[in-house]
């Protein structure tokens, strides 16, 4: 299997850590005007990389701007979390090609990717072969991708659409409680999903607010723990996201002490 620069970095760091930590900005809630203090910030923390997106994105002349400042800044690559076709943005390093498996509506599952595959290719960015899951609350993304969500207390249907995902050859799981979620997703409901897609990059965000999420999250088995709104306004940010990213790691490592 061959995969690109920016999948490439991600295992590498996966495999030194175990588990590893991302920040999603948003465009819509994060302005021009803070986007380079709040990526510096980000950097200086130790995540591993930025995406960009969210739902209500559709500028994509501010996708653009928004982009080219993160990474005039920071050495970091930028990974595009697309809500739509509208989402993709030459300045980015690699896209989210998610297809939303427990979408209402066949659009999400295959038919904005059918729209945006040549858009990705004409663009040069590498494709990130995901499946993609709303659970619990679901939040703004399980409106608007019209998600049939999986309860939390359903482990196992999540973990029946994963292992389809990972036969189809998706190579990322993302498990998705929605921005601002009040909980995040159970542990017990992101091991049980681990353990049917050994292999694959497990992905869980949403509901992520302080060290303690993401350590259970990640001892549970996250290969990336995301956090979104955890940026978005916080006067001691930088410390938050290191008690993120550290947090994350000493998840994993007690996942491979036990």
């Amino acid at each position: 299997m061959t995969v690109g620069k920016v999948e490439a970095a991600l295992l590498r760091q996966i495999d030194k850590w175990g588990s590893i930590h991302l920040s999603l900005l948003d465009p819509v809630t994060t302005s021009l005007s803070e986007v380079v203090p709040v990526a510096r910030d980000i950097e200086e923390a130790g995540c591993a990389a930025v995406m960009v997106g969210g739902s209500t994105v559709a500028d994509m002349q501010l996708l653009d701007d928004f982009i080219r400042r993160v990474k005039e800044n920071t050495s970091l690559s930028v990974i595009l979390f697309p809500n739509n076709v509208g989402g993709l943005s030459k300045e980015a390093d690699a896209v989210c090609f998610m297809s939303l498996l427990n979408s209402r509506n066949p659009y999400y599952i295959t038919g904005a990717q059918m729209l945006g595959a040549p858009i990705v290719q004409r663009l040069g960015l590498e494709a990130l072969p995901m499946g993609y899951l709303i659970v619990g609350e679901g939040g703004s993304a399980g409106f608007v991708g019209d998600a049939n969500r999986l309860p939390y207390d359903r482990p196992t249907l999540a973990r029946a659409y994963a292992l389809a995902a990972s036969f189809l050859g998706m190579r990322f799981i993302y498990l998705e409680a929605g921005s601002g979620a009040k909980t995040h997703i159970p542990p017990e409901f992101v091991a049980c999903v681990r353990k049917a897609i050994l292999g694959k990059i497990l992905v869980v965000g949403g509901g992520i607010k302080q060290g303690s999420d993401a350590y259970s999250v990640a001892k549970a088995g996250a290969d990336i723990v995301v956090t979104g709104t955890l940026v978005e306004g916080a006067s001691l940010r930088r410390q938050r996201l290191s008690q993120i990213a550290d947090s994350v790691k000493q998840g994993a490592a007690d996942r491979k002490a036990s």
